[in-house]
């Protein structure tokens, strides 16, 4: 148990003794009033993606704290939402109540600042962002991120094992230093797997990423991701991973399988993906949100939350306890006993080397330019502030 968790758990202990307490003279702390808090969501809390697993994450704080309750808006984006600004959404959210918000993007991250000074007393945590790290944002901005880079590279090493044409395709969103590590992460874990368990030469996998534009599809401003997929089977890949929020990648995939053609799909972010098409899922790597929420929840009740940029690992010993865990990989129905019994091990391989497991030299930028020597492992910040996508991949870097 964290000791933030533990400290959630005294305070309710203490709770319950309330009235042996007062009997007894002793002084004793006020419970808590109920706690309200903001949850800002860039696209459709139900979008089977990142932020239905926010609108998840959510819920558990309502479920763990009896008396939390959240308050949401979702499709905060420029195409559904055109009239809404940042300072609107919050302002409605403090007057309901909210003492604590959660802006679920790096695309808020300049806004979250920007109206977080307008409520110097209210905690904003930022999700994916970096200003809290670089000490550009004001004080009371956090930031939290989960090292999805793991599971990214679980995916990768997956999509190797299960590709009979050697070509694996990437359905990109927008392209930032998030989307780089993430395909990269990917990239190495396919890398990795195609050499290690299938004994092949691993300059010989194609890896294809096609970027769309956005996180997900907004019709006249991203490419349509559907046509993308499409594109990319089309090409000769026959494992398609997907790094956008919305479902159009396995979508797609069973459509193709449906027509007979021998292909499979790893779509992102919501632990339940592969229920839109199971037979073609080989799995899913997710974020679950409860844990973090949780302990940031628990600091602000409590008075003892700080500004801190948190980029946080998987629970290692079981990286999809969802009591624990901040990212996980869940197998899908298309997966073999043999694809289980492998990535378990190439897990365990993270699990034990970490970063030096997976960013380790010689590597070099897409344009040639060297980054890791022989041996050489990347520093945290090397690969959170990816410049470019890595040698020996298709796709653009800017």
């Amino acid at each position: 148990m964290s000791q933030k968790r533990f400290r959630l758990v005294m305070l309710l202990s203490i709770l319950v003794l309330l009235p042996v307490l007062s009997a007894c003279g002793a002084q004793a702390p006020q419970a808590p009033e109920d706690f309200k808090f903001g949850v800002v969501m860039v696209g459709p809390y139900n979008d089977h993606g990142w932020s239905q697993a926010h609108y998840e994450g959510g819920k558990y704080i309502e479920e763990q704290i009896e008396g939390a309750e959240m308050v949401y808006i979702d499709k905060m984006n420029s195409a559904d939402r055109p009239e809404t600004t940042m300072e609107q959404v919050i302002d409605d959210m403090i007057s309901q109540g909210a003492q604590l918000i959660f802006t679920t993007s790096d695309d808020f991250q300049d806004d979250t600042d920007v109206v977080a000074q307008k409520y110097p007393d209210i905690p904003f945590i930022n999700i994916s962002g970096d200003h809290a790290k670089y000490g550009t944002a004001p004080s009371n901005v956090g930031n939290y991120m989960t090292k999805m880079e793991y599971m990214k590279a679980v995916a990768g090493c997956h999509a190797a094992l299960r590709t009979e044409t050697g070509q694996i395709g990437y359905l990109g969103p927008l392209i930032n230093n998030e989307t780089r590590r993430l395909v990269n992460s990917a990239y190495l874990g396919a890398r990795h797997c195609y050499e290690e368990y299938r004994g092949k030469n691993p300059d010989d996998i194609q890896f294809t990423v096609t970027w769309i534009g956005f996180w997900f599809n907004i019709p006249g401003v991203t490419l349509d991701p559907t046509e993308v997929a499409n594109d990319l089977f089309n090409s000769g890949v026959d494992v398609l991973l997907s790094g956008i929020d919305t479902t159009e990648g396995i979508v797609v995939t069973k459509q193709r399988a449906d027509q007979g053609e021998a292909v499979l799909n790893i779509p992102y972010d919501y632990r339940n993906a592969c229920d839109q098409a199971p037979a073609v899922c080989l799995g899913v790597p997710y974020f679950n949100w409860g844990p973090g929420y949780l302990d940031i929840v628990t600091d602000v009740i409590e008075g003892a939350w700080e500004q801190d940029w948190v980029w946080e690992g998987p629970d290692w010993d079981d990286i999809n306890n969802l009591e624990t865990t901040g990212a996980g990989y869940i197998f899908g129905p298309a997966a073999s006993e043999e694809d289980l019994e492998i990535l378990d091990e190439y897990i365990n391989h993270l699990a034990e080397n970490r970063w030096e497991g997976l960013f380790i030299g010689p590597l070099n930028w897409q344009d040639g330019t060297p980054w890791l020597a022989d041996g050489e492992v990347a520093t945290e910040d090397e690969i959170w502030n990816s410049p470019q996508l890595l040698e020996g991949m298709e796709g653009t870097s800017q």
